[in-house]
């Protein structure tokens, strides 16, 4: 035997009518369980079968369309129990009579009929407590079978991912699949028959349950309602899912029932919530930016300006957003910018836009100014962007100016200065050279070797003049012009000597340095040329610049003369000469050798960089 049984909710208990009870003045009469009644209605004016059954279980009254059912239509039915006379099967329908007398409510099922029955072989009891403790039984054709395939579509249901569940119109829950009960941890007897948004997934708070029942009456009236809402889960945890109630309609287009289907779309909350911080972020630094912002699409048009184009050009967002850049630019300089602008879009770089020209724009009051452009592509799913940034460079151009005056002003002053310290250089060099000449011997000579290192700081003096770098000195052009100055000054001396200069690559030394350089030089060539060629002999005399590293240089001076004699050295002689040299040396941060083999050669290490100064 097949049956289903049911308790019918509030629509199918206003069908089932006691057909013995008068009607009521002002209304529908009540009964003790609850149970609403209708007015009097004959059981043979009732068009379905139909039969009041006693507490007991026995016939009390039936038509003649439920005779027609039994077994032996003829047979005498009243007062016969219902479990020997019944249209269909005895022990289903007894255990709906219970059911009904134990509950006090109306309850259906679908039974098997009897031999009598030739539209179905399921029929359709439904069954009401009567206020004397009688019961209505009335029987319907029982819906039509379901197809072969009807038994998999809840296992089918049951497959799918997504949250499903299928309502009667009214919003009670028929069915719902696994994955909607599994994961609010509840069964499929827990909500079916309740209302939807009465159901554990919506009681969050009042509002939710009020935002369902909305969308289910909507539904019902053949819209198709979808939204995003919170839905309560397993460990009253909360899922935002993407919820839509679809009605169904039969072939007349009146709805049977509503398909409630959801996708979990928390991830893509997230993601949106975390884009629109990221883009609150943006819009934060866009906004706080000092300069000028704007995003400027293919068409050339401003799709994003910030707060500093609005101080800076003096046009409000709404006058600039839509337009064309061309709009800032100054007359003169917008038809060309058509063309400019393509170019760069066919190869896109962050550039700087002007390079060495000056740009200016225009405010909206028609002033024009100087401004730097930088241009950055930005890719978009709707093509490539530039967002530019634009600094109103008005004051740095003035400061830019000042200084550039400030500091012409101060080369032509150390132009000049360098220029008189030279010529007082040469006014003290011919005063000796004046002096020396009526002087004894002896002073004529200490005379003659001061006038040489006046004329060797004069020279540095001059090289400044001539390169307007007052910053530092060439060494090697130096010490050549040096050498020679002093070979034309001894020329007509005793001694017979060859100088030369071994200085191929430039050295740079500033000017703290390269003085006491140039000094000790002139006071190693001026000694090897007074002292290392005596009685007249001949000899050579090198002088050698040579880079040792990035950081320090080398000067050697050398000769082939007598040698250096032994009790001689640097800083203990009595000529001024050799008390210089250990001065001179420490002053251009250095460090000096002597050697005596095949004569004698100086060797001085300094360093060329400025920090190691002294």
């Amino acid at each position: 035997m097949r049956s289903s049984a049911t308790t019918d909710g509030p629509q199918e208990r206003s069908m089932l009518m006691d057909p013995r009870e008068p009607a009521r003045p002002g209304g529908p009469a009540g009964i003790d369980s609850g149970i609403e009644r209708a007015p009097t209605v004959p059981l043979s004016a009732l068009p379905m079968p139909a039969a009041v059954i006693s507490a007991r279980g026995q016939y009390a009254d039936a038509n003649a369309a439920f005779s027609r059912l039994l077994p032996e239509p003829d047979a005498q039915w009243q007062g016969q129990p219902c479990d020997a006379l019944s249209p269909v099967d005895s022990a289903g329908l007894m255990a709906l009579l219970q059911r009904v007398q134990a509950q006090g409510l109306p309850q259906s099922a679908d039974l098997m009929a009897g031999t009598a029955a030739a539209t179905s072989n399921l029929l359709r009891c439904r069954c009401q407590p009567l206020a004397d403790g009688n019961m209505l039984l009335l029987i319907d054709p029982a819906p039509a079978p379901a197809p072969a395939s009807a038994p998999q579509a809840h296992s089918i249901l049951d497959h799918i991912f997504t949250f499903v569940g299928v309502l009667a119109p009214d919003g009670t829950v028929l069915e719902a699949n696994r994955a909607s009960l599994e994961a609010a941890g509840i069964t499929l007897d827990d909500v079916r028959g309740r209302k939807f948004w009465d159901c554990y997934w919506w009681n969050l708070e009042p509002e939710t349950a009020h935002r369902i029942a909305r969308a289910v009456r909507s539904a019902a009236a053949g819209a198709t309602p979808r939204f995003d809402i919170e839905k309560r889960m397993a460990g009253n945890s909360v899922l935002t899912i993407d919820l839509i109630l679809s009605p169904v309609h039969d072939d007349s287009g009146t709805v049977t029932h509503l398909i409630y289907s959801a996708i979990d779309v928390s991830d893509r909350k997230a993601g949106e919530a975390a884009l629109q911080r990221s883009e609150q972020r943006f819009r934060q630094v866009v906004e706080s930016a000092p300069d000028g912002l704007a995003m400027v699409d293919a068409n050339g048009h401003m799709v994003l300006v910030n707060t500093g184009m609005e101080n800076i050009f003096g046009y409000t967002r709404g006058e600039m957003l839509g337009n064309i850049i061309e709009m800032l630019m100054p007359q003169r300089h917008r038809g060309a910018h058509g063309a400019l602008f393509q170019g760069y879009l066919a190869d896109p770089t962050a550039r700087d836009m002007a390079g060495r020209r000056e740009l200016y724009a225009r405010r909206k009051d028609g002033s024009e100014f100087p401004v730097e452009i930088g241009l950055n592509p930005i890719p978009t799913e709707t093509g490539t962007m530039v967002l530019a940034t634009i600094q109103d460079v008005t004051r740095r151009k003035a400061d830019r100016q000042l200084i550039e005056r400030s500091l012409e002003e101060k080369t032509v002053l150390l132009h000049e200065i360098h220029h008189r310290v030279k010529n007082n250089l040469q006014v003290i060099s011919s005063l000796l050279n004046l002096q020396a000449r009526n002087a004894a011997p002896s002073v004529g000579q200490a005379l003659s070797e001061s006038q040489g290192r006046v004329k060797a700081m004069a020279l540095i003096h001059q090289l400044l003049y001539e390169r307007n770098d007052f910053s530092q000195v060439d060494l090697a052009t130096y010490l050549q012009r040096l050498c020679g100055l002093l070979q034309e000054s001894y020329r007509s001396g005793p001694a017979r000597f060859s100088l030369h200069v071994n200085a191929a690559e430039p050295v740079h030394l500033n000017l703290q340095r390269a003085v006491p350089c140039g000094l000790l030089v002139n006071e190693l060539v001026t000694n090897a040329i007074k002292h290392a060629f005596p009685d007249g002999r001949s000899g050579h005399i090198n002088v050698t610049l040579a880079p040792i590293d990035d950081d320090h240089c080398a000067i050697t001076v050398a000769d082939d003369g007598v040698g250096l004699p032994s009790e001689v050295s640097p800083g203990t002689g009595r000529s001024l000469g050799m008390q210089l040299i250990p001065l001179l040396s420490d002053q251009a941060g250095g460090q000096w050798q002597v050697f005596r083999e095949h004569g004698t050669r100086f060797e001085l290490k300094i360093s060329t960089t400025p920090q190691e100064a002294k």
